[in-house]
């Protein structure tokens, strides 16, 4: 069988995580184009959730502690620029997810800080390590993001439902 070189490995991480971000930013420009509800808010973490079973194989697992901080980070620090700049809107019976011009840079941004803190997080462990480490500081950074969405959505809801 043959074995994958780090270096492979990496270039390898870089470039599906280059494909997982373009087709994010695909997705949400496009999803400002199509009216929203709640499942379309919550499916995306849920299916995230199911990242968890790395979790079961050993040479994934990784100090509670640097989990801990992994998914704070993701909640404290990298989910609030999605927050601030996602709103939601009514148009007539529908609500619809209200495009920012900053949501492209923002999410290129995180891109090149995430690529930038790799290098340095793969001096301390392994590649699926650091890849355990990244999916939760992702992780953080949706729930928070999605809750926010749905609390606009669901008072949103109930504007319509006052009228």
């Amino acid at each position: 069988m043959m074995q994958l070189s780090s270096p492979l490995l990496q270039i390898g991480a870089i470039i599906v995580s280059m494909l997982a971000g373009s087709f994010l930013i695909f997705m949400r420009i496009r999803a400002g184009k199509q009216p929203t509800s709640l499942r379309k808010i919550i499916i995306p973490p849920m299916g995230m959730a199911t990242g968890f079973i790395m979790f079961a194989f050993p040479f994934m697992h990784i100090p509670l502690l640097w989990g801990l901080s992994a998914f704070g980070t993701g909640m404290l620090i990298f989910a609030f620029p999605l927050i601030v700049t996602t709103r939601l809107e009514r148009v007539d019976a529908d609500i619809y997810v209200k495009r920012s011009k900053a949501f492209i840079f923002i999410m290129v941004t995180l891109f090149i800080i995430r690529l930038s803190l790799h290098s340095v997080v793969e001096q301390y462990m392994s590649i699926p390590q650091t890849g355990a480490i990244f999916y939760l500081l992702a992780f953080g950074m949706i729930i928070p993001w999605r809750l926010a969405m749905v609390s606009d959505y669901v008072r949103l809801q109930k504007v319509e439902a006052a009228n």
